[in-house]
């Protein structure tokens, strides 16, 4: 199945294209969004019929990224009070204190940032993790999922049959897909085929 993405900066230029799509041919199973602006996700799927995009879910990477900044929080808070145990003779008495202190900062740290990881990666998912099964290069997704994240609207449109993706290629071009290189820099055209 081949896909093809667009980004869109209004909301309207999104729903338009979404509404062109399906009045071509295309089965709502086979189109999807995505937004940021709850409100404005919610305006278009009740407009169009269609469901939103929600990524693919953030899995391991967030608990460990989670996990990891929060031992580091751990260690910024307690080994600052077990360095200054061990600098003034008076307090050396409280070391092991000092070294309960560091070791359950860590595990606290670990835990509590392990937790909020594996809840912040439920939110809206991993689009780049997403529009990379869906065939979109790496650095590409990225730049997609960075669109989403400044305001502005993603369309993808799926077909089992080539000719079917170059009309949808061409529809979200003519609907007014943004160039890419407003979102990082480069100067390809926001919509592309990718095969999975």
């Amino acid at each position: 199945m081949e896909s093809v993405v667009a980004l869109f900066s209004e909301p309207a230029q999104a729903k338009s294209a979404l509404q062109t799509l399906e009045a071509r041919g295309f089965n709502r199973d086979n189109l999807g969004f995505s937004i940021n602006d709850p409100v404005a996700e919610n305006d278009i799927a009740q407009d169009t019929g269609i469901s939103p995009e929600q990524g693919a879910p953030a899995g391991v990477s967030g608990v460990l990224r989670g996990t990891g900044i929060g031992i580091l929080a751990g260690l910024a808070i307690a080994l600052p009070v077990w360095f200054l145990i061990w600098v003034f003779p008076e307090t050396r008495i409280y070391s092991m204190g000092g070294a309960y202190t560091a070791l359950f900062g860590v595990l606290g740290g670990g835990g509590m940032g392990g937790i909020f990881g594996a809840l912040a990666g439920t939110d809206h998912g991993d689009y780049v993790k997403l529009l990379r099964q869906f065939g979109i290069p790496a650095a590409d997704a990225e730049a997609y999922d960075a669109g989403i994240r400044s305001g502005h609207v993603l369309v993808v449109a799926r077909s089992e049959r080539g000719s079917k993706s170059d009309e949808a290629l061409n529809i979200l071009k003519r609907s007014g897909a943004v160039d890419l290189s407003q979102v990082r820099g480069s100067g390809a055209l926001a919509s592309q085929r990718g095969t999975h």
